[in-house]
């Protein structure tokens, strides 16, 4: 297991291998859908974005509710797909890392080579054990986007999957290669 902390420097992401099992702490921020729309805006119209994304980790969530006495409510994992026309743009800007679940588009896993960077795949179906990893949480920007507005949360030992690393790795491709190779 390899504990992390934000944010992620290129020496951090170029020691990750897809497949490796990680704890990540610290700063994150969530982003899904209409956020990623929101920041091309931005960056079309010349204006800054909410964040400044060197180092940092977008986690591909919008959390529930916050019940009583906790920071977050369920923060489960969104379908990482619906952001890769965005994601190259914000790679090329500085992100480091993502959180999300499913495969990537080959043109973000070219992205991820070109600027290093790692995708972490979450368990789906964990929300209130993710929830159980978030400290902190606070909307930073388009609170009107509701569960979908940016936040920043603070992470204690978060459970993820390195799915792709910056050398092309493929934990998806390489679990289907295992697989068959076995019933062969």
């Amino acid at each position: 297991m390899i504990r992390l902390t934000t944010p992620l420097t290129e020496e951090k992401v170029r020691s990750l291998h897809a497949g490796d099992h990680v704890l990540l702490s610290g700063t994150v921020y969530t982003a899904r859908d209409a956020a990623h729309q929101r920041m091309l805006q931005c960056l079309a119209e010349g204006k800054p974005l909410p964040i400044e994304l060197e180092g940092q980790v977008i986690y591909y969530a919008g959390p529930t509710p916050t019940p009583p006495g906790k920071p977050i409510g369920s923060i489960g994992p969104t379908t990482s797909t619906r952001m890769d026309s965005a994601t190259p743009t914000l790679l090329a800007l500085g992100l480091r890392g993502m959180i999300g679940k499913g495969q990537r588009s080959p043109a973000v896993m070219r992205a991820m080579q070109e600027h290093p960077a790692v995708y972490f795949a979450a368990v789906g179906g964990a929300a209130a054990l993710m929830a159980a990893c978030v400290t902190s949480c606070e909307v930073i920007a388009w609170d009107d986007l509701g569960p979908e507005s940016v936040k920043r949360l603070t992470l204690k030992d978060l459970p993820l999957v390195v799915a792709a690393d910056c050398f092309g790795g493929d934990a998806f491709r390489l679990g289907q290669e295992d697989y068959l190779r076995s019933v062969r």
